[in-house]
């Protein structure tokens, strides 16, 4: 109930501000998917939270859920806690229980704040849950959202989704160092392609 009420009046701000998408058709009407996206801004979430017809469950820092109030509000807003800088065996069996269960999983491949470069450095998390679950990948890439609030703004706003990278060729083969660091850089090649648009 949460997650749709503040979909909804976010919805309105951010049509005032001139949101954009394109491509949300390639977004399957069921079944678990991956949406994994770019990350300049806290805004980037809200962004994709907003476009996407669908609820997604996004993985959060788990220093956001230290305090009791911020804990419930991100928890109401389908966001779990990971902890960074170490494989946090808790949340990927989070994660991987939401999309056994139809749900759409967000997550950065970058793993926190930073501009996308072309060699910028990427974590794992996203390529070993898909190659562990055979589920497709999202490409996102959220557009407009580093300049400041609110004059830097009046430019315009976009959320631009790519093509369902799904994982035939993995299927069979063994999840090792190999196979996610190949499927790491498709992901983030397919989004930087969307940012170049």
């Amino acid at each position: 109930m949460l997650y749709k009420i503040c979909r909804a009046i976010l919805k309105v701000f951010l049509f005032l501000f001139g949101l954009k998408s394109e491509g949300i058709h390639k977004l399957p009407d069921k079944g678990p998917v991956i949406v994994a996206a770019n990350h300049v801004s806290n805004w980037d979430p809200i962004l994709v939270g907003v476009v996407l017809k669908r609820p997604v469950h996004f993985m959060a820092k788990a220093e956001l859920f230290q305090n009791r109030f911020l804990s419930a509000l991100f928890s109401g807003l389908h966001a779990f806690p990971v902890k960074r800088g170490a494989a946090d065996r808790k949340a990927i069996r989070k994660a991987m229980d939401l999309l056994d269960q139809g749900e759409i999983l967000g997550i950065f491949p970058e793993g926190a704040r930073k501009k996308l470069k072309p060699d910028a450095a990427i974590q794992s998390g996203v390529a070993m849950i898909a190659l562990k679950t055979g589920v497709p990948v999202l490409p996102v890439a959220c557009i407009g959202t580093d300049r400041n609030f609110p004059l830097g703004w009046f430019k315009p706003l976009m959320v631009r989704i790519g093509n369902l990278i799904t994982l035939e060729e993995y299927h069979n083969q063994k999840v090792n160092s190999s196979s996610m660091e190949e499927l790491s850089q498709k992901i983030m090649q397919e989004i930087n392609l969307l940012m170049e648009f």
